[in-house]
């Protein structure tokens, strides 16, 4: 198990571009975007067994950005799910890796997830039973911030308010770019951290590529009480590839060969 997280952090981003190029299809720059959160948590933050997949008393996570999945996958296997041998099949006819996250497939899913604006809600369910159940685990839920603009995201955030769920944690990757344009021209998110605090949550600012800045914003809302916690992690899309950076043409497009070639260039 890597300990060196920012060493995992290079060869999740490496594993990534060479999936989806592989597969010839999938989510570079949204994937890119989110893989020091994942491995932050995965890594850092979540009491979590791969031995025990389906531990009652582990802590949940939840992509609500399913389309993200390549860097979900990268993150299960270095933490040991499965074997990362098989990361390359993604897509491919038969993969339990498929295109969105499918929980039956798959050791370590805690929701099948690709229909955006649904994960906060079921995130919201899960820490409510472990309420119910005076179980202390934990949910984590990372929503893109196109993602946001759902209405549904709202009254998920609403409901945790109201029942004081201070075992949900949302974390927005907040990287300014959706499928086909800026959120900013598409319809402005902004600002991300009030209304959230508008809605009774507490919110923590944070770079979220900066590890050491994640893990105090996840110390933080392991310890807030009686409300739950946003962390609006300001990112880059397609991080780590100059070319791929704050593009919204990288949001849903495989490398081709020399394109995989530079890009893995500069991520050495």
């Amino acid at each position: 198990m890597h300990t060196d997280l920012p060493d995992l952090c290079r060869q999740m981003r490496r594993d990534i571009l060479e999936m989806i190029h592989a597969a010839g299809s999938g989510h570079p720059g949204g994937s890119l975007s989110c893989v020091e959160i994942l491995a932050t948590l995965y890594f850092d933050v979540m009491r979590v067994n791969p031995d025990k997949p389906d531990d009652p008393n582990r802590d949940r996570f939840l992509l609500s950005k399913g389309h993200a999945a390549p860097a979900l996958y990268c993150a299960l296997a270095h933490r040991g799910y499965f074997d990362r041998s098989i990361l390359p099949t993604l897509r491919s006819l038969g993969s339990p890796l498929q295109g969105h996250p499918h929980m039956s497939s798959l050791p370590g899913l805690d929701c099948s997830s690709g229909s955006l604006g649904q994960g906060l809600s079921i995130a919201n369910g899960l820490a409510l039973a472990a309420k119910q159940q005076r179980r202390d685990y934990r949910t984590y839920c990372l929503l893109g911030d196109g993602e946001v603009q759902e209405g549904q995201i709202w009254e998920a955030a609403m409901t945790a308010a109201h029942f004081g769920l201070d075992n949900v944690c949302a974390i927005v990757d907040n990287n300014g770019v959706q499928l086909d344009g800026t959120t900013a021209e598409i319809m402005n998110v902004e600002p991300l951290g009030d209304k959230f605090r508008a809605f009774g949550w507490h919110v923590v600012g944070v770079d979220g590529h900066d590890i050491q800045a994640l893990q105090l914003a996840f110390r933080l809302a392991g310890t807030t009480k009686g409300r739950p916690t946003a962390i609006i992690a300001q990112t880059v899309k397609g991080k780590g590839v100059s070319f791929m950076e704050d593009l919204c043409a990288w949001h849903g497009k495989s490398p081709n060969q020399e394109e995989l070639a530079a890009a893995l260039a500069e991520i050495n």
